[in-house]
């Protein structure tokens, strides 16, 4: 399929398209480790039905990582067809091969996927110089839009002058600036060129990020995760894209137990461990918690137990969750 922006437009494209709440799914899987086809796409039909505007998929908490080839671009396909135009859809790549990287963007653009994230390879690649090669000959070779993943989970946190030189290249649009550090996403984007879109990772902080250039939360999934309290999350960003920002704020404080407790499980954990691993068990959970299809874990990965199933039950609840 033809994507709907040139080179050179591309990051004006970003600018006005990428708003509101990109979120980015677990997997459904079956009880004996295959897609969970049906799952997949009942799942779509809720996520259409929350408004959301697009997806970001095949990453970290979605298993990306512990998926074969084959079923890593059998979801894709399953999710573009689910789809079926209604979201915008963007995948994210992990691959320390920029070859295999470039395989699976040209498969994917046919599929209608429009962009992907792209973390810096976790292997072998590690100066600047290099990680600057691997995405000079990533952009010069597929059309498709590009965000960066600035993540510690990469073994390397790219740093201002590195970022500094990948944004020239046409097709990067901006980045999922994933430190981790109160202040970064203010201090990334102050620093680098005005026409990135760069992502607050923090939800607590996403409010405050909307009062000084922040318009997405991008390739998180909070928004579907807060169940109960979703009305009150996309309240606080209208209110807040619009400016108004003593109401939004109101409707900030209203989803704080829900936001405690997502970055109790998710960012703590990842903090601690360095990966997305420990909490996928919970999320899944938390999905089905919600209405919404989970199903299994792939191994080595293993799910939580029955008690810890009953403790998560109780802390949505005290959140308002479900």
């Amino acid at each position: 399929m033809a994507l709907e922006f040139t080179r050179s437009e591309t990051k004006t494209w970003a600018q006005e398209t990428l708003k509101g709440f990109f979120e980015c799914p677990i997997t459904p899987i079956t009880d004996d480790l295959e897609l969970d086809e049906a799952g997949i796409r009942e799942n779509i039909e809720a996520y259409v039905e929350m408004g959301i505007p697009g997806l970001v998929v095949g990453g970290n908490v979605a298993e990306g990582w512990n998926l074969k080839l084959s079923d890593w671009l059998r979801y894709h396909q399953i999710i573009a067809d689910a789809t079926a135009g209604r979201m915008r859809l963007w995948t994210i790549i992990l691959d320390f091969s920029v070859h295999q990287a470039l395989e699976k963007l040209h498969l994917l653009e046919e599929m209608g996927f429009e962009g992907a994230e792209i973390m810096n390879p976790p292997f072998q690649l590690k100066s600047d110089d290099e990680i600057y090669a691997y995405f000079e000959y990533l952009t010069a070779n597929t059309n498709m839009a590009v965000m960066l993943y600035r993540t510690p989970v990469a073994g390397k946190l790219m740093g201002i002058d590195l970022l500094k030189r990948l944004s020239d290249f046409d097709t990067v649009v901006g980045m999922k600036q994933g430190s981790i550090i109160q202040g970064d996403t203010a201090r990334v984007r102050a620093a680098l060129r005005k026409d990135l879109v760069i992502s607050e990772p923090i939800e607590y902080f996403l409010l405050d990020d909307l009062r000084i250039g922040g318009q997405v939360m991008w390739a998180n999934f909070c928004y579907i995760a807060f169940g109960k309290q979703r009305a009150n999350m996309k309240a606080y960003y209208d209110l807040g894209m619009a400016g108004d920002m003593e109401a939004a704020r109101q409707k900030w404080l209203e989803v704080r137990a829900a936001g405690a407790l997502f970055e109790e499980i998710m960012v703590t954990w990842i903090i601690n461990t360095g990966s997305y691993a420990s909490a996928i068990p919970y999320m899944k959970a938390w999905f089905e918690m919600i209405g919404l299809k989970a199903g299994g874990i792939l191994p080595p990965v293993k799910p939580i137990t029955g008690e810890n199933r009953e403790w998560l039950k109780d802390k949505l609840l005290n959140a308002g969750i479900i």
